[in-house]
């Protein structure tokens, strides 16, 4: 197994790819946003920490109080993601990348580490099987499918805040919380922008641009919610074809 991993640091940003939006043009757009973005964040103690290969094999983690998500706890650190795909499975880069983030929590005298999952694997969240091989425990859940995995160092334990617990908005048309933090996500809003448009379906965009927004969501978010009539529906990315064929079908015949 090759172990030559990077930190990437400020002056890093431009001449480093991404990994999860490295080979794909319509996503460049929301690789410079995401730049931008954790342009802001590294000075905030944000980590992205990536094998030096051309390959999707990353992890992704901030100080929970700075972490753009509804989840308070007191010196944690939040993984937004853990990626290892493709050739790099099975070679235990995905182990070498989470034990690399519970040293960093331990050197830096964190509580401990947390990450939001689910009772039964969903796309985009983190696999609760691989994390409670290390030790991980579910510290809080809602709605007994999303789940907040914990692993503390001092018995303390992180949970989502209040508001994410509503799962519940005042606005009926499908209305869709996001940031930037993702390098997939300006593509997906263009795509979902375009075909409610063209289907005379009533859109909400909510950007959640500051870190006060984000703590204070009214569901779970690792960066993208949706909703319709009132309701919290998926985390999952929309893109054209996923909102034709399976998110909220029943919204144009409203």
């Amino acid at each position: 197994m090759c172990e030559s991993f990077i930190t990437i640091s400020g002056n890093l940003l431009e001449q480093e790819h991404l990994c999860c939006a490295m080979t794909d043009k319509k996503h460049q757009s929301g690789v410079t946003a995401k730049k931008k973005w954790l342009a802001d964040r590294i000075a905030e103690g944000h980590i992205f920490r990536k094998l030096d290969v051309n390959g999707k094999v990353f992890i992704e983690y901030a100080p929970l109080e700075t972490a753009w998500v509804p989840i308070q706890g007191k010196s944690y650190l939040y993984i937004y993601c853990l990626w290892v795909s493709g050739s790099f499975k099975g070679k235990g880069y995905g182990k070498a990348l989470l034990e690399s983030c519970i040293q960093d929590a331990k050197k830096k005298g964190k509580s401990g580490i947390c990450v939001l999952s689910s009772k039964k694997k969903k796309p985009f969240l983190a696999d609760k099987r691989f994390f409670l091989k290390f030790g991980f425990t579910v510290a809080d859940a809602i709605n007994e499918e999303y789940e907040l995995l914990a692993l503390s160092f001092s018995g303390e334990m992180p949970s989502f805040s209040a508001a994410a617990k509503t799962m519940e908005i005042a606005e009926k048309e499908l209305t869709i919380y996001y940031s930037v933090q993702c390098p997939c996500v300006v593509d997906c809003i263009k795509q979902v922008r375009t075909y409610c448009g063209k289907n005379n379906i009533p859109l909400h965009l909510f950007a959640v641009d500051t870190l006060e927004k984000a703590k204070n969501l009214p569901c779970v978010f690792n960066n993208w919610a949706v909703f319709y009539n009132g309701c919290f529906k998926t985390h999952h990315l929309l893109n054209e074809t996923y909102l034709k064929k399976y998110a909220l079908a029943h919204v144009k015949e409203k």
